[in-house]
């Protein structure tokens, strides 16, 4: 599977801050220090609809994160998967009356185009959990064999209690646990199940449902967390610097994915770092594809929204922080992206030095996207009050907005 197109990265002067970011599992803000090659895995979609404005937020963060290495003079290492095959999709397939692959290549393709016109810079690696079936039967096998793992009718489970580390990222109770693994995709009251936490890790073939040969397992497909800890110990490997995805996946998915990897290696962490983007709203409910009240950035973009100020919204608000989607808050992004557009077009204008070191220090504080907004508010706001005599600084202007902030102007 393919990625997008990445947008060049102008080069600034001078070397970007390490990131000090907070972290799920420690609940305290911690500095990635990295080595010459930042390593980072992002869970990726379900493509059974189009980006909304949660998908773009929860991307737009981990831009950051990658733009602020870069800026450090890093290369990045980026993985995101796509879930090309789950419950959700062959379900809104059979709705609609539509080939599941079909579904999913047709949803994925336009995701694409949404990532690319949001100049979201791609990931070296976009792996399909179907590609990567092959990878999952083996480590299926080694978690039966090692006994962290059983079979019940059929279908291979794995066992919580084999990763002494189990609840060590979201360090919810078993209460919130079996909750949140009823809502998000888990069977906690199936009957014969050693743990009622205990995920799948291969479905033995249902009829009338996709299905693989998964060798001595049986034919069958891939349980969700295992899919993503295939991709990541295949192309990044254990003890990588940051996993990331929306707060929703928190538990069970990153907690899961973490004892898998440690059950299989023996090795802990599997990610040094657990980064995740709050949730955005719309009519006072959380953005879900299950309630329909999604906001899509397809939709925008036909409707003649310019990329950057959908962007600008998103950058308006701190990437940990729940918000709500407002026609109010895009109207602001689009007035910001025109000031700022103005105050760049002039060919002179005030020292914009001191500005490219504010915007790297907001994003170095736990990418502080709304202070970085605010100190180019400021230099543009001098800049059609006072304006100034130094003719690179609407071009320094341009390039730290565009390297640091993703945003064409």
């Amino acid at each position: 599977m393919h990625a997008w197109p990445a947008s060049e990265v102008p080069a600034l002067p001078g070397k970007g801050r390490d990131l000090r970011i907070h972290d799920t599992a420690t609940g305290g803000r911690v500095t990635l220090d990295p080595g010459p090659v930042a390593r980072i895995y992002v869970c990726g979609i379900t493509p059974y609809d189009a980006t909304h404005m949660g998908h773009a937020a929860t991307y737009n963060a981990f831009d950051l994160v990658q733009r602020v290495w870069l800026d450090t003079k890093r290369q990045v290492h980026y993985v995101q998967n796509v879930t090309d095959v789950d419950d959700p999709l062959l379900e809104r397939a059979i709705r609609d009356g539509k080939d599941w692959v079909e579904l999913a290549e047709g949803e994925t393709a336009l995701f694409r185009e949404d990532m690319t016109a949001l100049r979201l810079l791609p990931p070296k690696h976009y792996i399909g959990a179907v590609e990567s079936i092959p990878g999952i039967v083996p480590l299926v096998e080694r978690l039966r064999d090692a006994g962290a793992a059983y079979e019940l009718e059929g279908d291979i489970y794995f066992s919580v209690e084999s990763d002494p580390h189990f609840g060590e990222v979201s360090h919810y109770d078993a209460a919130a646990m079996k909750a949140l693994s009823a809502e998000r995709g888990g069977d906690p009251e199936r009957p014969g199940k050693k743990n009622p936490l205990d995920p799948m890790l291969w479905m033995a073939a249902r009829e009338g449902e996709p299905s693989w040969d998964g060798a001595s397992l049986g034919r069958g497909r891939p349980g969700w967390h295992i899919e993503c800890v295939a991709i990541a110990l295949d192309h990044l490997g254990m003890g990588f610097d940051v996993q990331g995805g929306g707060s929703d996946l928190i538990f069970p998915h990153h907690e899961m994915g973490a004892s898998h990897a440690q059950a299989l290696t023996g090795e802990y962490p599997f990610a040094k770092v657990y980064v995740h983007a709050g949730m955005v709203a719309l009519d006072g409910e959380k953005m879900s594809k299950s309630k329909g009240n999604l906001v899509f950035v397809s939709k925008l973009r036909r409707d003649g929204v310019d990329p950057a100020a959908i962007r600008l919204t998103l950058l308006a608000h701190h990437y940990r922080a729940d918000w709500e989607w407002t026609d109010q808050v895009l109207e602001d992004a689009v007035e910001r992206l025109g000031r700022w557009r103005a105050a760049v077009s002039r060919p002179d204008g005030p020292s914009a030095d001191a500005l490219v070191e504010q915007v790297r220090e907001a994003l170095a504080d736990d990418l502080d996207a709304p202070a970085a907004l605010a100190a180019v508010d400021r230099w543009a706001e001098r800049q059609d009050a006072e304006g100034g005599t130094d003719e690179a600084a609407p071009g320094l202007v341009s390039r730290t907005v565009d390297a640091l902030l993703g945003v064409a102007l």
